[in-house]
């Protein structure tokens, strides 16, 4: 993949530079900050964008205001955000529009190497990924319109969330695929998202009403 990475820190570009070399991948821009980030993404199209959340000058939401930037410029942007800890607004901001090719992640995924590669494959493969923690933070938030989901959906839907395949979840659930797929029916059923779709659309469907419901 081609990709542009977006850092105020020397250490973790150079970092994720040499990570994503060695996995096979090609940094075509490092840049620090929200504006060459916005330049480089409309510059080089890559195969995905990773960028930190907070950048100069202020540190507080600039990286999330230059993806948006991008979205808007270029909607078929495929984006990775990073984040230092957890805030749920800048989720909902994030998935406000099409949650497609879009990630959210705390940085310390970053450590977490295969489990963050295949993150990035899933984003730019046009798929959603969420951090654990941010599921967690929109769940306590937005019970009310989960509440027809049993407590095994919900566990369901939280690592559909982070973008696992049935095959995953199962492995992290201890049941068999076969479960798992009943169980994403029945959560598709319970929120409304017709038969008539194909999967993949429904998983991302079923996780934009997780991030757009009101609680």
């Amino acid at each position: 993949m081609r990709i542009v990475v977006a850092d105020d820190s020397a250490l973790l570009r150079e970092g994720l530079q040499l990570l994503l070399g060695e996995a096979g991948h090609e940094v075509v821009s490092a840049v620090r900050d929200g504006p060459s980030y916005v330049e480089a993404m409309l510059k080089e199209r890559p195969d995905i964008g990773i960028v930190d959340v907070r950048m100069p000058p202020s540190h507080t939401d600039e990286g999330l205001r230059a993806a948006l930037k991008v979205r808007a410029a270029w909607p078929d942007a495929r984006m990775m955000v990073l984040s230092q800890y957890v805030v749920v607004p800048y989720a909902e901001d994030l998935f406000a529009g099409d949650p497609s090719g879009t990630g959210y992640l705390l940085k310390d995924r970053v450590s977490e190497i295969d489990e963050f590669l295949d993150a990035l494959e899933t984003v730019a493969d046009g798929g959603t990924v969420l951090d654990p923690a941010v599921v967690r933070g929109l769940m306590d938030r937005r019970r009310d319109p989960l509440a027809a989901l049993t407590p095994r959906e919900r566990e369901v839907l939280t690592l559909m969330a982070e973008g696992r395949s049935n095959t995953s979840i199962a492995e992290a659930l201890v049941v068999t695929v076969g479960a798992v797929e009943k169980h994403t029916q029945r959560i598709f059923a319970k929120l409304g998202l017709s038969p008539d779709d194909d999967a993949r659309h429904r998983r991302v469907a079923a996780v934009t009403r997780l991030l757009r419901s009101s609680g």
